[in-house]
């Protein structure tokens, strides 16, 4: 359970270490628009539905919708895409504003904004209807202006970064938002971005860029294998007949042609638009598409997963990509870096209605992740916990950065989105943004084992004596060293979640030594807080807090009110004919879940500590009186 909670922690550590990362997006954006009807007849003329609609809604679409999956994932997001003037565009701009997202888009007379429009009943997708030619290209003038907002979205980022270099992540979904001459810029310009990620339905089209991750689904992975193979080699290829595909960033389920059979496990690709179905066969072997077939012989009863992972190292080559993570839809994903070493993810399957976009939160999240230098376990892992809880419900997928830290079981203070667990690496960090927005810091320590009226009200004071309450917690290893081996008497994972359940508090952190003050030399706090009846200048950390810059208070007790006295009374409630033991103990009659613990503790010859200072977690001098 406590290493659990220990990667958990970790992992919310990198969420938080993106944290205003600044991220251009450039590409195919696009509206969604959702109607939602009622039907409980056919019409007359057809045996068609007849539809009542009941509500309308619009939302980010393709490289809007991961810029929109950045902002919410706590990144700074801009976005460079070619809009129609239309009213889908006027929609499309409302949509980025609301998220929070840069708008750089630029406004391409007499050609519309890519739309998807899904008419719904009953949860189930009736009919999409799509407006936006893909071959309709830009204009020279319109690839002129593109340039001109992608040079300066760069210098804009990069200049409110403090000259760190921006990420870049490329959208391209074949809708013509990308024309050769805006590849050959990227391809010159690749040194400006510190991470480079791509999605691309023709990943072909992107040779020399040197990305550093791309996430092609299984179909567009499949395809460019198939091209690189074309006159030999592994690969076996064929030219079916098949149908014309149905458009960008769409699953279509198919059989291979010649009646090879159906696969059943739902969708299984992407076509690029003017190409063909991509379809399995029944055998798990082949893979159908393009105009060719790709036959992996890597033995019967082989999955989709299993195909991906044996051509990692293939993607890698072609693509020239550090990463390659193949997305699988409801079967995951299968990444793979430089060395070697494959990793699979798993997903919840759910209906088709309520994954348009998950792969838009899967890019953003690994993106963030991988220009936070995260190992690439971690940002494989973060990916796909990021597609997988957005994926609730009907519409657009968004993952915001409290849903993932939710997911990680880590709290998140409502009113402003902020992390409150955090670790000790990320925490300085986290202190110099609030010091940026000119919030004065608060520090205390302590054990907190038993979380009591005193401990509230102690925290209380502290958190009006500035801006930002920050609460270091005494490892369970350093409470015994402290207090003794009976102690803690909760371990620090629930000591920390009932500290970060209180309003005042706004950052919780745990330390393993027996002196906090490495975590006081990293955060340098306005003002270091300690619980006693005696003057500043006997804490231990004071000359340390003041030679920073920071002034040292300390606040008095809650009288009657300390963790062994309450420990005290709960023990002599466990012993007969003497409830009255402990002063302020009013009589009362026996728990008998408590007996069992205090006889469990006898019977191991737990005894308890005679000091009550529960509050000091540190070298300072017993003192008498209440401590947490």
């Amino acid at each position: 359970m406590a290493r659990a909670a220990a990667e958990q922690l970790r992992l919310a550590e990198v969420v938080q270490s993106w944290l205003g990362r600044p991220v251009l997006v450039l590409g195919d954006a696009m509206l969604d628009e959702w109607r939602f009807a009622d039907s409980d007849r056919l019409c007359r003329e057809a045996p068609a539905p007849v539809l009542t609609l009941r509500r309308r809604i619009s939302a980010a679409g393709g490289a809007a919708n991961t810029a929109v999956n950045i902002a919410a994932l706590g990144g700074r997001s801009v976005l460079v895409a070619p809009v129609g003037a239309d009213v889908a565009g006027d929609e499309l701009h409302d949509c980025l504003d609301r998220a929070g997202v840069w708008d750089r888009t630029v406004s391409q007379p007499g050609r519309h904004t890519p739309v998807k429009r899904r008419m719904l009943a009953g949860d189930q997708i009736l009919l999409r209807e799509d407006s936006g030619d893909p071959d309709d290209p830009l204009s020279e003038d319109g690839v002129d202006r593109l340039l001109t907002a992608l040079d300066c979205a760069t210098r804009e980022l990069q200049a409110a970064a403090d000259g760190v270099a921006p990420t870049l992540v490329i959208c391209d979904y074949g809708l013509g938002a990308l024309p050769a001459r805006v590849r050959a810029w990227l391809v010159a310009q690749r040194d400006r971005y510190a991470t480079v990620a791509l999605d691309a339905h023709d990943l072909a089209d992107w040779r020399g860029l040197a990305p550093t991750v791309v996430t092609p689904s299984f179909a567009e992975a499949t395809r460019l294998l198939a091209r690189a193979g074309r006159g030999g080699g592994e690969l076996q290829l064929e030219h079916p007949e098949v149908d014309a595909g149905d458009g960008p960033s769409e699953l279509t389920v198919g059989a291979a042609p010649g009646g090879a059979g159906q696969r059943t496990g739902g969708p299984t690709g992407e076509p690029t638009p003017g190409e063909d179905r991509v379809a399995m066969t029944h055998d798990g072997l082949s893979v159908t598409g393009t105009g060719v077939t790709v036959n992996a012989d890597a033995g019967a009863g082989v999955d989709r997963a299993v195909l991906a992972e044996s051509r990692l190292a293939e993607l890698r080559a072609h693509t020239g990509a550090d990463v390659v993570a193949v997305t699988l839809d409801t079967d995951g994903a299968v990444v793979g870096g430089a060395d070697g070493q494959p990793s699979r993810s798993h997903s919840t399957p759910v209906p088709a209605s309520h994954a348009v976009g998950a792969g838009d939160a899967y890019l953003a999240a690994m993106t963030l992740a991988l220009a936070a230098d995260a190992p690439l376990s971690t940002a494989a892992h973060l990916a796909q916990l990021a597609a997988t809880s957005t994926v609730t419900g009907t519409g657009t997928c968004v993952c915001r950065r409290e849903d993932l830290l939710t997911a990680l079981g880590q709290p998140v203070l409502g009113g402003n989105d902020r992390q409150v667990l955090v670790g000790t690496e990320g925490l300085d960090t986290l202190v110099a943004e609030h010091r940026r927005a000119g919030r004065s810091v608060v520090f205390t320590n302590g054990c907190f084992d038993v979380l009591h009226r005193g401990h509230v009200r102690y925290l209380e004071q502290a958190r009006a004596l500035g801006d930002l309450l920050v609460v270091a917690v005494n490892s369970d290893g350093s409470v015994r060293r402290l207090k003794g081996p009976d102690r803690p008497v909760n371990p620090v994972e629930d000591r920390t979640a009932l500290l970060a359940a209180l309003s005042c508090v706004d950052h919780v952190v745990v330390f393993e030594e027996d002196s906090p003050t490495a975590l006081i030399e990293a955060i340098r706090p306005d003002v270091y807080v300690k619980g006693g009846d005696y003057p500043p200048e006997m804490v231990p950390e004071a000359p340390l807090v003041q030679r920073l810059g920071g002034q040292v208070r300390t606040l008095g007790y809650v009288p009657d009110r300390s963790t062994s006295a309450i420990i005290e009374r709960i023990r002599a409630y466990g012993q007969e004919g003497s409830p009255e033991v402990v002063a302020g103990g009013p009589p009362a009659r026996p728990d008998p879940d408590v007996d069992q613990v205090l006889d469990a503790d006898r019977a191991l010859g737990v005894t308890l500590p005679d000091r009550a200072d529960d509050m000091t977690g540190s070298t300072a001098p017993p003192m008498t009186g209440q401590a947490p």
